[in-house]
């Protein structure tokens, strides 16, 4: 278990005597080791009218095979479900014994247990703990920076063993198209894109009602909903289509109006049995590193989120209190190759997910992993050539289509860049996602081999799966296909392959469309657009006729099904 700074100081505080007299305990002083237990009490989560607590316990006395924790309420605190321990409750009294496979407590060692209450008036931290009848110290507060250690108690990888949601709304538009059944069980990504949805859109379904009905496919195995936290204040500063509702100050609704409400819900104890994926804030971060200051593809909306911090402070709240919750695996948008590939943003996009990671009380701890890809196009693995070819002496990496990148396709940045990330600070045991929803590129203009060795480019350019007219077009891409169909660990350091973009939903629409949910027209959306520094001013590649950004497009779907690769 990893040990929280209110535990190294709870050991470090006064501590109670058989005599009742303060002992007064300081570093290297021997009276640390007549502590005889040490408990940390956090109160992680909490709202209106209940809360999440994480209890530590460390024995300093001689080796146990089983425990039991004591403490009382002073108020009206009621606990509702718990996990890691075996939780009971008595009047105020409250009693936590080990489950049968954490009940060994070696001198020295901590366990860690937790539990979802209800209250009413004020939380008051309880003042005493006993461990087995022995009164112990305590230190108690509300979370704070972790030393480093082992992960919490959370799977390794909550893909494995376990079956995905698949959205029943999306399912039903996907079957409604011609060829649509082929593919409608497959799991997608729920997007909480706006302040309404966590209620639910135009009388669809809000975020509990995917959460009832992913308990209803779960049966009695495992389930993974996938959800994507997507809402930041001055939201994409690079673009149009995906513009949000929230302002670039509008840093305290996004905390208490959008993040605080989904970790109420994600924290009620109905649901404790779901694996709960969440993929915080996509193409948020990466903007900047590569869209501010003095670079061609600078944006003054990305230099204001710069200045004000509002993308780092949020994406560290939304850890904070998500992942306070025991059954929520946080994964961070690590854009992909073809944003942050090169050298002068490779690892500088991972020192600045660090700092996101650790502000507004949130430690690598709250990190599960990175998603690469989301909602992009970039081929999973280009077969055809690599990173290290050369033709005619000249290497691969002078193309025009690679341009110096150290990376020419998904899997290979996902597997380095997570590398990159533990050198950083991550933990060793992060794992990464590939979204695979549009990255196929199969159907006729699929190369079978390599392209012709007259030049570098011609090497390149017949040999790539991705067939767009540049790496950075990004918006309803003309030739796109399916890519890998969801998978649990499919390769070394990937989690794996999922499908957040749901197929079938437009990146913004190929024309000015007056909406009222904070939507622009974008024109990289616009198929006669002839581009900018971002894409090498050459034309957008994008489809006509496209809709509203999140909306059905059924032009694009059936593309995707008919480039699918591997075929459907």
């Amino acid at each position: 278990m990893s040990r929280s700074r209110t535990a190294i100081l709870a050991a470090l505080a006064l501590v109670a005597g058989a005599s009742g007299t303060a002992l007064a305990v300081v570093p290297g002083d021997p009276g640390i080791a007549a502590i005889p237990c040490t408990v940390a009490y956090t109160v992680q989560n909490q709202w209106d009218t209940g809360f999440t607590a994480n209890v530590s316990v460390t024995n300093n006395s001689a080796a146990k095979s089983s425990w039991s924790v004591k403490w009382a309420y002073a108020g009206n605190q009621k606990v509702t479900s718990g996990w890691n321990a075996k939780i009971t409750q008595s009047g105020t009294a409250v009693t936590a014994n080990n489950e049968t496979y954490n009940g060994t407590l070696p001198t020295g060692g901590s366990v860690s247990f937790g539990f979802q209450g209800s209250y009413s008036g004020s939380n008051a931290i309880p003042a005493t703990f006993t461990l087995d009848g022995v009164t112990c110290n305590v230190d108690s507060g509300t979370g704070g920076p972790t030393d480093p250690g082992t992960p919490s108690t959370k799977v390794d990888n909550p893909y494995a063993g376990a079956k995905v949601y698949v959205n029943p709304e999306w399912s039903a538009k996907a079957a409604a198209e011609t060829g649509g059944s082929r593919i409608s069980n497959q799991p997608t990504g729920v997007w909480l894109d706006r302040i309404a949805a966590i209620n639910g859109v135009n009388g669809g379904m809000g975020l509990r009602a995917h959460l009832d009905a992913a308990l209803a496919q779960k049966g009695s195995g495992e389930e993974v909903v996938q959800l994507v936290v997507y809402d930041l204040p001055g939201r994409d500063c690079a673009a149009l289509a995906s513009n949000g509702e929230l302002g670039p100050t509008e840093i305290d609704k996004y905390k208490t109006q959008f993040i605080d409400p989904i970790a109420a819900i994600l924290a009620d104890s109905k649901y404790a049995s779901l694996r709960i994926v969440t993929t915080i804030e996509i193409d948020s971060l990466p903007n900047l590193v590569t869209n501010t200051g003095s670079r061609p593809t600078a944006t003054a909306a990305c230099d204001t989120m710069k200045a004000n911090g509002n993308y780092v402070k949020g994406v560290g709240y939304a850890l904070d209190k998500l992942g306070a919750i025991p059954n929520v695996y946080n994964y961070i948008d690590a854009g992909h190759h073809g944003w942050l590939g090169w050298d002068d943003n490779f690892a500088p996009s991972a020192q600045l997910f660090y700092q996101a990671a650790t502000a507004e009380g949130a430690t690598v701890d709250d990190v599960h992993g990175f998603i690469t890809n989301t909602a992009n196009y970039s081929a999973l693995k280009e077969n055809n050539f690599t990173i290290n070819d050369s033709v005619g002496g000249t290497s691969v990496r002078q193309s025009k289509w690679v341009d110096w990148n150290r990376y020419v396709d998904e899997l290979s940045y996902a597997q380095a860049f997570r590398t990159q990330l533990i050198s950083a600070g991550f933990r060793s045991t992060i794992g990464m996602l590939i979204d695979t929803s549009r990255n196929g590129w199969g159907g006729t203009a699929r190369p079978t081999g390599p392209g012709a060795t007259t030049s570098v480019d011609t090497y390149v350019d017949g040999g790539r799966y991705d067939r767009r007219i540049h790496i950075g077009n990004w918006c309803n891409q003309s030739g796109a296909g399916l890519g890998e169909r969801p998978q649990a660990a499919p390769a070394t350091g990937i989690d794996a392959y999922v499908w957040m973009k749901p197929p079938g939903e437009s990146d913004g629409s190929s024309s000015a469309i007056a909406n009222d949910e904070g939507k622009g027209f974008d024109r990289m959306c616009d198929p006669t657009y002839t581009g900018n520094p971002r894409n090498g001013n050459n034309m957008s590649g994008a489809l006509a006729n496209a809709p509203l950004s999140g909306h059905w497009f059924s032009a694009q779907f059936q593309q995707l099904m008919q480039n699918a690769y591997p075929p459907l």
